[in-house]
């Protein structure tokens, strides 16, 4: 039998000017979960607990003495995971203090952490040094990626993650301990143990030290929204099982809609974070010294192209063998939270743009998962309901499904975007497409996506297409280049160089990790690059460029 254990070291969430919160997770309730701090550790709070409800391991996981599918799992089951949340009051702003957590087992075993700092948001003139990461999904370059981080600049004071933060959000060793070393808490903690090998070299990797010191803002991408809950027999059937709510309320009417179209549970009980009326966690905005970050809910389901997976469905068209069975339908690439003009979320985002703390920030930061501009595959289809189209026979029999997405009606470009122009937004963050590159509109409104940890799926630049088409032709979904009309940005210092030895305007590689840091104090957002292959080699600033600048 294993020990009781913490799960995780404490991290930290939700700063005010005055206190902040420490969380951390055990495997065990316990009798007694506290935090001290100060210099000598004497001063004291009580955590507050509460169990994960939808936490599990399943078939596919990589836990414990599990190394294949199906050694100790053949379904899902829940595993008993708790969560410790203390608040440490009156701070001093933007003075860092010590901090350790204890938690005592049910058998007063005391397990304690080390020592970290803390401390409250930045104050205005505060500089900062913000980690801008996304994608991470328990891939291979992580580890490195975050071991660099602190390896290049140190400690940070903030980071922002443009959500996909693990695969499969309730499949907890994911989170937590998979056994492959590169789980989202002991990559981002110091804690992981991931081997790479390139040939004869190899090298392990153990992350960063990082949101032990410094608080992390999170968003929701595709991969933190599970689907039906318990209607499959895998995890990883789960999260592909979620349907629009509104046809889950035409199936099953309103008794349980959550459960029986999709839902961001697991996420939203690990993280504490700051609250907007009506969307809650899901999106919201906070100030942090001169920034102001608004955080917003853009991600559609992710769906296969064509129907050569039968168990999966496609973006373009339903499985002809579930076409008398709606239940079974995937219907398409739809979007969990609506942000078309006039919906709850853009009628909330045009009045955070208008407030004294957005209109004052000298630095106007944006943050969504899904992209507005990219070389990569994953911004098709356009950001729009899908359009289903049904062919039937002449007795009314289905033949077929199928999906359109009108380019002109995509709601990230035609909605959201004339709004941050107008509010004179600097910068939009995203993600999804596991690749850096960046972009700057006419007006100077820079755009970034910096997630390059593993697993690319490569940039349309160039005579090379992309992957995410349709099977017939239309003017909707463009083969190469940003779909939304910008020219990518050929790094500023020290680009890498394609096989013509022409500079290359991204980083698409499954060996060369990227990260990215915002400083305040500059205004610069600077990005570097780390070949995986040359474990002794240097990390290379490759770019930058300053907020506020053409």
């Amino acid at each position: 039998m294993i020990s009781p254990h913490l799960i995780t070291e404490p991290f930290l969430q939700l700063p005010t000017a005055s206190s902040v919160r420490v969380v951390w997770f055990t495997d065990f309730f316990g009798n007694n979960h506290t935090v001290t701090w100060g210099e000598n550790l004497e001063k004291s709070a009580t955590a507050k607990t509460i169990k994960l409800t939808r936490i599990r391991e399943d078939q596919n996981s990589r836990f414990q003495n599990q190394t294949e599918d199906g050694q100790i799992y053949q379904k899902p089951v829940i595993r008993d995971i708790w969560r410790h949340e203390a608040e440490v009051t009156n701070l001093t702003p933007n003075k860092r203090e010590n901090y350790r957590i204890t938690s005592i087992t049910e058998n007063n075993q005391i397990l304690s952490s080390k020592i970290y700092t803390l401390t409250t948001t930045a104050t205005p003139g505060t500089p900062q040094k913000i980690l801008l990461t996304s994608d991470h999904q328990i891939k291979p370059m992580v580890a490195a990626n975050l071991q660099k981080v602190v390896e290049t600049v140190g400690q940070v004071d903030a980071v922002w993650f443009a959500g996909d933060l693990v695969n499969l959000p309730d499949r907890a060793s994911e989170w937590f301990d998979d056994n492959r070393g590169n789980a989202f808490f002991p990559c981002l903690q110091g804690r992981a143990k991931y081997h790479m090998q390139h040939k004869k070299v190899q090298k392990y990797y153990r992350g960063g030290e990082i949101i032990q010191h410094a608080p992390i803002f999170t968003c929701i991408g595709n991969h933190e929204v599970m689907g039906r809950y318990n209607r499959k027999g895998s995890l990883k059937d789960e999260i592909f099982d979620a349907i629009p709510r509104a046809v889950a309320q035409q199936l099953y009417g309103n008794e349980s809609l959550k459960e029986n179209s999709y839902n961001t549970d697991t996420y939203e009980e690990i993280f504490t974070l700051p609250q907007s009326e009506g969307g809650g966690k899901i999106y919201y905005a906070v100030t942090l010294g001169d920034v102001r970050l608004v955080v917003l809910y853009i991600t559609n389901i992710w769906r296969f192209v064509h129907l050569d997976k039968p168990d999966f469905q496609s973006k373009y068209a339903e499985n002809p063998a579930s076409l008398n069975n709606p239940e079974n339908w995937g219907y398409g690439q739809h979007i969990f939270e609506p942000i078309a003009k006039g919906s709850k979320q853009y009628k909330w985002l045009q009045k955070e743009l208008s407030t004294p703390e957005f209109q004052q920030a000298k630095y106007k930061v944006v943050m969504f998962h899904h992209p507005p501009h990219t070389l990569g595959d994953n911004i098709l289809p356009p950001y729009t309901d899908p359009v289903q189209i049904i062919q039937r026979d002449e007795e009314d029999n289905i033949k077929s499904v199928r999906y359109e997405y009108p380019k002109n009606a995509d709601y990230i470009t035609r909605d959201v975007m004339p709004l941050l122009e107008a509010a004179k937004v600097q910068l939009v963050f995203y993600g999804h497409s596991h690749l850096w590159n960046r972009f700057t509109s006419p007006s100077g409104m820079h755009f970034l996506e910096t997630s390059n940890v593993g697993n690319s799926y490569g940039a349309a630049h160039g005579e090379t297409a992309r992957d995410n088409l349709p099977p017939w032709e239309s003017n909707d979904y463009i083969v190469v280049g940003d779909p939304n009309g910008l020219e990518p940005v050929v790094p500023t210092i020290e680009p890498l160089l394609g096989e013509d030895g022409k500079p290359l305007p991204y980083v698409a590689s499954n060996d060369i990790t990227v990260f990215s840091i915002f400083e305040t104090a500059t205004g610069i957002v600077s990005s570097y690059r780390f070949d995986t292959r040359k474990p002794n080699s240097e990390v290379i600033k490759f770019d930058e460029f300053k907020l506020g600048e053409k």
